[in-house]
């Protein structure tokens, strides 16, 4: 899609955007906001697209199929200028190029990180840009990895299993629980708590915060100013905590670590435990309620899953393939043309992984969930510099997750209503709410 072909289509919603440097307050960090489009419908998703509309995320499949199809880039002049790829081809040629695209920020909002952050950025190393980010993310590989994650599978199992007790009582064939908001959204949170050395009763805070990051993309600059200033001071609160009672977890590594012989400043601090707290907790819920969602309505899937536990190590990376969560963006650092769009500085580029596992042209029967798929080589953890640096973390909870959900029901469907599922807005898709029905 042609810059010239979305204006003609999209109007001028880009508007004047207000400038930091005039005197208008905004959330730390942002520099210039652009005029919000909230509640304007989406006009054609190819020309006027809006990862912010209900209707996106909970026909996202259909929507990139057909984009696919008709683009296959997509662009909308909304945030200020924004770019949606849905071919792997393209998407994997932006996730590795690191000259054209900063990762400076990678949430698609109305505002824009200031430059002067880079190569830092502000939740490093997801916000980072070469050299610094080989740095960044070199400190925190070395906690997740399989030595340090698998003997949390004791822990996250009893998390689980206590949380399928506090469903109380099941009449099997009349008892509709709520698979999101009462299994699969507690158990990242504890899991990342226990992990940062968090209060482990601040489980609500951490899902106010990440809605407010996350979902709430069209937020007022005052809105956004306040929560920020209430997330940092959380943070803050928690990193001088552990500056009095250090303890063996993460955040006091993070207090002890260096980068070049240098103890990471305060605000680089924060920013990790801010990147691993969405991060870690969003995107794994989502994977769990997406892929209870699917078993709902295959009952061959879960009967596999029960009488060959074996095919679970193909039928995990079928779930992450096929229900992949994670959408991340780049902002473009100078002009460049990808698949014939000409992208100009500052323009946002969403990178939907999601899209790039189900185009067909990357994977055979890219539509088709199947269960014991052997060639299974997909990009729900990102590509480039940037893969998901917790992704063995991810792999054991959801894995976890799901084999505690099928022993515990071995029958359970959508409600005898049909589907009441609500997905989530934004780049990380997922149900919020997954009402089912034990048989």
């Amino acid at each position: 899609m042609t810059t010239d072909h979305a204006q003609e289509h999209a109007g001028a919603r880009r508007g004047e955007p207000l400038l930091a440097a005039d005197g208008v307050e905004m959330a730390e960090g942002i520099y210039k906001m652009y005029p919000s489009s909230h509640g304007i419908p989406v006009a054609d998703w190819a020309t006027d697209f809006d990862h912010a509309d209900p209707e996106y995320n909970k026909h996202a499949h259909e929507i990139w199929d057909d984009l696919r199809e008709r683009c296959p880039v997509a662009h909308s002049e909304r945030y200020g200028g924004t770019w949606l790829p849905t071919r792997h081809e393209d998407v994997r040629k932006i996730a590795y190029d690191t000259e054209n695209f900063t990762s400076r920020q990678v949430i698609v909002v109305n505002g824009r990180a200031d430059p002067e952050m880079s190569p830092v950025g502000q939740a490093p190393p997801i916000t980072s840009d070469p050299p610094y980010h080989q740095h960044a993310r070199k400190l925190l590989l070395s906690q997740f990895r399989p030595n340090k994650i698998d003997p949390l599978e004791g822990e996250i199992r009893a998390i689980c299993r206590q949380r399928l007790d506090d469903l109380g009582e099941i009449v099997p064939g009349e008892t509709v629980i709520d698979a999101a908001t009462q299994y699969a959204q507690h158990i990242p949170p504890a899991v990342i708590s226990r992990m940062l050395g968090f209060p482990p009763g601040d489980d609500d805070k951490f899902r106010y915060f990440i809605h407010h990051v996350i979902e709430n993309i069209d937020g007022s600059p005052e809105e956004k100013l306040a929560v920020g200033l209430e997330f940092n001071a959380y943070l803050d609160a928690q990193i001088e905590d552990h500056k009095q009672n250090p303890r063996d977890d993460l955040t006091s590594y993070l207090l002890e670590a260096e980068i070049g012989g240098q103890k990471l400043p305060h605000e680089t601090v924060r920013g990790a435990m801010l990147l691993l707290l969405i991060a870690g907790i969003d995107t794994t819920w989502s994977a769990i309620g997406a892929s209870l969602w699917h078993l709902a309505q295959n009952p061959a899937d879960v009967e596999r899953l029960r009488n060959d536990p074996d095919v679970m190590i193909f039928a995990l990376e079928e779930f992450l393939r096929a229900y992949a969560p994670v959408t991340m963006a780049r902002l473009v650092a100078k002009d460049v043309e990808i698949g014939g769009c000409p992208m100009k500085e500052e323009d946002f580029v969403l990178l939907p992984f999601p899209a790039a596992n189900r185009d067909p042209e990357f994977i055979e029967n890219a539509d088709k969930f199947i269960i014991d798929r052997r060639v299974n080589r997909h990009s729900a953890f990102g590509l480039g510099i940037h893969r998901c640096l917790g992704s063995n973390l991810a792999r054991l909870e959801l894995r976890v997750a799901i084999e505690e959900f099928v022993n515990r029901f071995p029958d359970f469907s959508l409600p005898k209503e049909g589907d009441q599922t609500t997905w989530s807005l934004g780049q990380i898709r997922g149900p919020r709410s997954l009402p089912l029905l034990i048989r």
